[in-house]
């Protein structure tokens, strides 16, 4: 099976902080392979602008040298390499002062999509957008691009929403969760709502609770200062899973529309009951080699490296069923997986030799992408009937063929959308406001109550208490695969 390739409308994409890491790991090689899938328009570029003194030539080296290394087989295309260099600008620019915006003015071409993407810390946004708008760089194409963190709680995100505001039109700001634009993610959306197998069990009737893991091995190397303030409630839990229970959770939309939905997202967010304090697990990573407080230099740092919680929705589809959500570094093992485990049969006609059996759904979104059902049919051989649980498995690379086995990267659909102006995958601003103003009580509570992070070792599952969440109530974590 192959992918179809949609070409895009000619662009300009200028990339703020276009020298740094995220520019050159993520956003350029994602162009980079769309380019090479033949996905660029005649004349459309790329400009990097950043303090950093740099010419075109010595830019486009810096570049080269970054495909090479984060770009995998597309770099070894010299032809392909070239011919995208000749797409990439360079111009040195201060983002809180006038120097080079003259010049970044000239570089853009009217009449195309024009695509500013805020690769730079949060700060810089309101002095970025101030100075798009007084060099009169905003056309009716235009769209910017901003990375979390989306605030450090409810009133900073209400005034870096405020400020772009000031600016911008909500239709032109797209708020970049790269966890939205992998391949298992959307599908969490083609597997509820193009398949009639599952739709009529997604509610508390049949489904007994939901897991939401994000595990990953490595820790906080090069993070520290900010991993320090933030912690994993700030860093992964008020937005990548909030996303993905936004996703598993949400009623279907009346169609596949940006707004429509983010509407249905914003409805789960707000009927998320209150998290009570015995139902949060605080974690942080210790170990000879390595300890979380040895990393950040603080001996008695209270930031948690691991998060887990109950959560429950307050609406019809979900009353009644929790959800289980769990994030941490130096992991055992770098996992993300959504498991949906369903009701045992009311009645079972096999009697109690055969054993409890409840059917489950995985949907695995890194690193082996794909989706697992958990069936129920009689073992082989004699001896009566004894029922055993085998997966029905589905491995995006081996289902879908030679040509899928390398998908397109989170960044490549993601600013592909930017160009298209499909808002669907991006966060809008009322959501970000609400899924801070049910994080804050959380945090704000830990802070009142002095509650201090249970140690657990690197390379472990997480803190034991984390296991007695889900036992307390009968039920298990399921485990932390690669």
């Amino acid at each position: 099976m192959v992918s179809r390739v949609i070409p895009v409308d000619p662009f300009d994409l200028v990339i703020f902080g276009g020298t740094g890491d995220l520019a050159q790991g993520k956003i350029l090689p994602a162009l980079f392979r769309r380019f090479c899938a033949g996905q660029w328009a005649e004349g459309a570029q790329v400009i990097g602008a950043a303090r950093t003194d740099y010419d075109r030539d010595k830019f486009r080296n810096l570049v080269r040298n970054s495909l090479e290394s984060h770009a995998g087989r597309h770099s070894q295309d010299t032809a392909a390499l070239n011919a995208f260099l000749q797409r990439v600008d360079y111009v040195t620019l201060d983002a809180v002062a006038d120097h080079g915006w003259a010049e970044l003015a000239q570089k853009l071409q009217p009449d195309r999509v024009r695509a500013f993407y805020f690769s730079v810390g949060p700060r810089l946004f309101g002095p970025l957008a101030e100075r798009i708008e007084a060099y009169d760089l905003t056309t009716p194409q235009t769209r910017i691009v901003v990375e979390k963190p989306f605030g450090h709680d409810l009133e900073s995100a209400r005034a870096l929403n405020a400020t772009l505001a000031a600016h911008f039109r909500e239709s032109q700001i797209y708020r970049i969760d790269h966890y939205l634009g992998k391949e298992t993610v959307q599908n969490l959306m083609a597997v509820r709502f193009g398949n009639m197998l599952f739709e009529p069990l997604w509610n508390s009737q049949y489904v007994d609770h939901i897991q939401i893991t994000v595990a990953e091995s490595v820790g906080i190397n090069g993070r520290e200062e900010y991993y320090e303030r933030a912690g994993a409630m700030r860093d992964m839990m008020q937005n990548h899973l909030m996303q993905l229970l936004c996703l598993i959770a949400m009623e279907p939309p009346a169609k596949f529309d940006p707004d429509a939905v983010r509407d249905e997202k914003l409805k789960v967010i707000r009927a998320l009951d209150p998290v009570k304090p015995h139902h949060i697990v605080r974690g942080q990573f210790e170990g000879e080699s390595s300890s979380y407080r040895k990393a950040v230099g603080n001996p008695r740092s209270t930031t948690e490296s691991y998060v887990a919680l109950r959560a429950h929705i307050s609406n019809w589809r979900w009353a009644g069923t929790p959800f289980y959500l769990r994030t941490g570094k130096r992991l055992v093992a770098r996992s993300s997986v959504i498991n949906v485990m369903f009701k045992d049969a009311p009645h079972s006609i096999f009697g109690a030799d055969a054993g409890r059996h409840a059917n489950a759904l995985s949907i695995r979104l890194q690193p082996n992408e794909g989706i697992t059902l958990k069936v129920t049919i009689k073992e082989p051989g004699q001896g009566g009937m004894r029922l055993v649980d085998v997966p029905l498995d589905m491995s995006f690379a081996e289902a879908l063929g030679a040509e899928n086995q390398d998908p397109p990267d989170a960044y490549e659909r993601l600013v592909m959308d930017v160009i298209r102006g499909n808002q669907t995958l991006f966060m809008r601003g009322d959501e970000v406001e609400a899924a801070w103003a049910w994080t804050d009580p959380i945090i704000a509570g830990w802070q009142a109550r002095g509650d201090v992070p249970k140690p657990y070792e690197s390379g472990s599952t997480g803190p034991g208490d984390a296991e007695l969440l889900m036992k307390r109530d009968g039920r298990r974590w399921q485990g932390i695969n690669p």
